[in-house]
């Protein structure tokens, strides 16, 4: 496809495609088709599954994908309206009953202790809903007292021994500290920045996928573009939210970049490439098709950095 035609397919997609096409790749503030997310296509469908109770699924983390967590985290992704007043009905009732006794969201185990990565989701999406800057206090505390010693995050340091950040949970508190950023909060704000910076500076030493000590891949379903991306990181995750929270090119960046360059299909599109397996509410898209949901993350990532510019993709799987 040639990049008119491109554009228009993209804009064949549901409503919620439609609006982000405008606002991240054509520089249009569309706030007619953010007002119809929620009353047709992918955002009618989510909020139609909506509980009496104020919950999705069976509670706030079960089961996984229909939980009232990741539906929460789908609907900030499709970029809902910030004032939703079910959402907010909502986080008003995990933040009343699903509080733990270190500040964080959810607990779990015999410790009764929170987990970073649902912590770093839930930042994300009630900053991003405008959540009560009180209401969060407790949150960010829970955050920043689990700062790790390499820069980064790891689910796992409150209730287990261990020595290096995660990437997954890297990636997820990032998100959470920017639309908290984005949003206007103040509270530990200069802590927060500073988290941020040395926690992009851990992907960064990884190049978005390699062992800072040995050069290997860590994982090579790091490689992989999917979507909903749920708890789990891979490069695209890592380059879109770069672009969003307007970080600067970095070179350590290239090497993500080129396989993401080498996954685009002849007609410029890029596929789902994988599903996590589990129940969902529906399908959004069908994994090994073009993806408009990857394609469109994909065109902002390399819009925003002007990849066009740098030298033709020299990454070899190894």
């Amino acid at each position: 496809m040639n990049d008119n035609k491109l554009i228009r397919w993209l804009l064949d997609g549901d409503v919620a495609i439609q609006y982000q096409v405008h606002r991240d790749l054509l520089g249009n503030t569309r706030m007619d088709l953010q007002d119809r997310i929620a009353n047709e296509g992918w955002g009618k469908q989510f909020l139609s599954k909506r509980n009496p109770n104020g919950h999705w699924g069976k509670k706030f983390y079960q089961p996984k994908w229909t939980s009232t967590h990741y539906t929460l985290l789908d609907l900030r992704n499709l970029c809902l309206e910030q004032n939703h007043p079910l959402i907010k009905e909502t986080i008003e009732i995990i933040l009343q009953n699903e509080k733990a006794i270190d500040g964080g969201i959810l607990p779990i185990g015999t410790t009764q202790m929170t987990d970073l990565c649902i912590n770093g989701m839930f930042l994300n999406y009630a900053s991003y809903f405008q959540t009560n800057e009180q209401d969060l206090k407790s949150v960010i505390d829970c955050i920043l007292a689990q700062i790790m010693a390499d820069g980064g995050f790891n689910c796992r340091s409150n209730r287990f021994q261990t020595i290096h950040s995660s990437l997954h949970t890297t990636i997820s508190v990032l998100e959470g500290i920017t639309e908290y950023e984005i949003q206007g909060y103040t509270y530990k704000l200069a802590e927060l920045r500073q988290a941020k910076k040395s926690s992009i500076e851990f992907i960064l030493m990884h190049q978005l996928f390699r062992s800072d000590r040995t050069g290997e891949i860590i994982n090579k379903d790091f490689l992989k573009l999917t979507y909903p991306g749920r708890w789990r990181y891979d490069i695209l995750r890592a380059l879109d939210f770069f672009q969003h929270a307007k970080i600067k090119w970095d070179d350590r960046m290239k090497q993500a970049i080129q396989v993401l360059e080498k996954k685009r299909n002849k007609n410029s599109t890029w596929n789902a490439q994988a599903k996590h397996p589990g129940q969902v509410h529906f399908e959004m898209e069908k994994a090994g098709k073009p993806s408009r949901w990857n394609t469109l993350r994909a065109m902002r990532v390399l819009q925003y950095y002007e990849i066009e510019k740098l030298q033709p993709a020299t990454y070899k799987m190894h």
